[in-house]
């Protein structure tokens, strides 16, 4: 009877996510793409923390603390850092373009090459990120119930993918609110279990560096993760999605202090594993303390909570993509809105399965998203930092297209091995090209 509880727990937690984003139906396109643009700070801040703590935050970082000690939390640590950066200095100014996607902010500025250069290199970078969090799952549903784990990969993104395609922005920030005080409940109960197992665990460790993660590291990550959130597409339509500019930037900012103590908390997941578990996978330690320490319930609540973390990212990250595809490289061929909202729906589908395609052949997670990161950041930070004072920087179209093409490329390329050369040629090019058109004009 015992076995049953935990897959019984977990049936009825996706069935409840499920009927909770099936009813909350985007009726237009503000509604399923900015959910009305009406967030107040409540909202805004749950859907911005639910968002952040994805597979990455949870499987990912206690698989950091597990092989770098302490030092790991520095991953979702970055990204708080870029939240506060991006609260203090452009969140109202993105919440005040009133623009739907990040890609249309940047084609305001730069020109429509521009925003469709942008449009592609995100959609192409957030497939990678949402298929980090279709692994996640199918890791942590092996684990409990055994067999495929590609079976269960295709299970959990059936929800997300159905429930998002159906209701939009609306569905996923209702979700979302319920997902971000799940995944704390469960996360806060394991590291509980896991302190009374190994309640010396925590002692004599080194921050902000260890052995195992030097300061070239740490600068690095925070670099190119924090980037991540002070530039993030899925960020951005969160930061539209706003009542007002002040929400916007509000919200940030609240997000960013809950967060930091979290990543600690996670981070001493894995160091614990490690000190209980010392063979088994890094990215296996939260799974692995779930089956060894908790009873039979326990085990379902967590399960439910990692779930939700991976569907909070998943979902969010899912309808940046689809609403970058729809608007930003569709819309000049149509712009009746019923046909719009087909598409929309359509390419919901269409991108959640070429993530499940590309999750089956993936490495990891960790591996997967700092692939993805660093091609994004690489692209675009420098032209969306300087776009906010591109007349002050004389910055050009042609040096925007020129940042956003040799930066992707150059990441795609040398990325693994020199994760800031992408930034670095991205930089160069947009202020050098820009220069040149402005002697060539004159």
């Amino acid at each position: 009877m015992g076995e049953m509880v935990t897959p019984a727990i977990i049936i009825f937690y996706l069935a409840a996510v499920f009927a909770v984003g099936y009813m909350a139906r985007g009726r237009d396109l503000d509604e399923f793409h900015l959910a009305g643009r009406s967030l107040g700070k409540l909202a805004l801040t749950g859907t911005l923390c639910a968002t952040i703590l994805g597979a990455s935050s949870t499987l990912g970082m206690a698989g950091l603390g597990y092989s770098r000690g302490l030092p790991g939390a520095w991953w979702m640590l970055s990204g708080t850092i870029g939240l506060a950066v991006l609260s203090f200095f452009l969140a109202d100014k993105v919440r005040a373009t009133g623009c739907y996607t990040l890609p249309e902010m940047i084609g305001s500025i730069y020109g429509q090459r521009a925003r469709t250069a942008s449009a592609i290199l995100i959609a192409l970078s957030w497939i990678g990120t949402i298929a980090a969090q279709i692994i996640a799952s199918g890791k942590v549903l092996s684990v409990l119930f055994g067999g495929s784990q590609a079976f269960y990969m295709a299970a959990s993104t059936a929800v997300f993918v159905l429930y998002t395609a159906h209701g939009g922005q609306r569905s996923v920030v209702r979700t979302d609110l319920i997902q971000f005080l799940v995944v704390v409940f469960g996360l806060v109960l394991l590291l509980c279990r896991s302190l009374q197992a190994v309640p010396l665990a925590m002692q004599g460790l080194s921050f902000p560096t260890s052995p195992a993660m030097d300061g070239r590291d740490v600068i690095s990550m925070v670099f190119i993760v924090g980037c991540t959130y002070l530039i993030g597409p899925d960020i951005y339509s969160r930061l539209l999605s706003a009542r007002d500019p002040q929400v916007a930037a509000r919200s940030a900012l609240r997000a960013a202090l809950i967060l930091a103590p979290l990543a600690f908390a996670i981070a001493a997941l894995g160091i614990s594993a490690r000190a209980l578990y010392p063979h088994i996978g890094a990215e296996q330690a939260i799974p692995t303390l779930m089956m060894g320490l908790l009873s039979p319930v326990e085990r379902g609540l967590v399960a439910a909570a990692l779930l939700a973390a991976f569907m909070s990212s998943a979902d969010t990250t899912l309808l940046t993509a689809t609403s970058i595809l729809t608007l930003d490289v569709y819309r000049p061929r149509s712009s009746g809105k019923r046909d719009m909202m087909k598409v929309s729906r359509a390419g919901t589908l269409a991108v959640g399965s070429a993530a499940l395609a590309l999750a089956i052949y993936s490495p990891g997670i960790i591996a997967t998203l700092l692939l993805a990161y660093t091609v994004f950041v690489s692209g675009m930070l420098a032209p969306v930092a300087a776009g906010f004072y591109r007349g002050r920087l004389k910055l050009t179209e042609n040096g925007a297209l020129a940042a956003l093409i040799g930066g992707g490329a150059t990441a795609l390329l040398l990325g693994q091995s020199y994760p800031l050369a992408g930034v670095t040629v991205s930089a160069l090019l947009l202020m050098a090209v820009s220069l040149l058109d402005g002697r060539a004009s004159r």
